[in-house]
């Protein structure tokens, strides 16, 4: 938890600089790692699905979503931290609810 709480303060604090106008050549170490035949693709990260009230962008009760990213679940089950936000846990799913 802790490397992770490491990664995520340096992601953000260059992100912030980008947003301040530095670009990667000034912010990157200069030997950092090159990156041949490279192409973009998409890994799975753990998140929550589940129905949502109150959320702040997806408006609706009940509404369907995937969070993002999750970073933290609370030891009792009732709270959650993703990447973007809070949530309060309601109830779990049960597994015949999914499969019917």
């Amino acid at each position: 938890m802790v490397l992770h709480l490491e990664r995520v303060k340096a992601l953000a604090a260059d992100l912030t600089l980008v947003l301040e106008g530095r670009t990667p050549e000034r912010i990157a170490p200069r030997d950092a790692p090159v990156l041949e035949r490279w192409f973009l693709a998409r890994r799975a990260e753990p998140c929550l699905v589940g129905l949502s009230t109150g959320h702040p962008l997806l408006p609706g009760d009940g509404r369907p979503i995937a969070t993002s990213e999750l970073w933290l679940l609370s030891e009792d089950r009732m709270w959650a931290r993703t990447l973007s936000r809070w949530y309060r846990l309601g109830r779990p799913a049960r597994w015949h609810e999914l499969h019917s």
